[in-house]
């Protein structure tokens, strides 16, 4: 059984700008995954969530980071490598979606950006 990684939240924008300027990015028709690989240390996987004001009003929007971070928690800890910076940007559909496309998009983003999971 593989053992499981620490997972913490990006909180600084700083943090957020490295993974974005990084330029590891998929975007599906849900969400947009920006990976930024750490090379200071090889703790655990450290998870930004973010929805832009495009996706619509404020009650939108946290629902999109709600299913974010549900997403992250029942993919990130069991399967991934640690010493990465992942940031799951949600996209309009993302609130209605089903969770299994969500799950489904996400896989399919880390895969493509060689982080292994699943």
């Amino acid at each position: 059984m593989s053992q499981l990684q620490p997972m913490t939240t990006l909180k600084k924008r700083a943090d957020f700008l490295r993974a974005s300027a990084a330029g590891e990015k998929k975007a599906t028709q849900n969400i947009v995954v920006q990976v930024f690989r750490r090379t200071e240390d090889d703790g655990g996987i450290r998870v930004g969530f973010t929805a832009t004001k495009k996706t619509g009003n404020a009650v939108r929007r946290n629902r999109i980071k709600r299913r974010l971070r549900a997403l992250a928690r029942n993919i990130l800890p069991q399967s991934a490598e640690g010493g990465f910076d992942v940031v799951l940007i949600g996209r309009w559909r993302a609130a209605e979606s089903a969770f299994s496309e969500l799950e489904r998009d996400f896989l399919y983003a880390l895969k493509k950006l060689g982080v292994k999971a699943g």
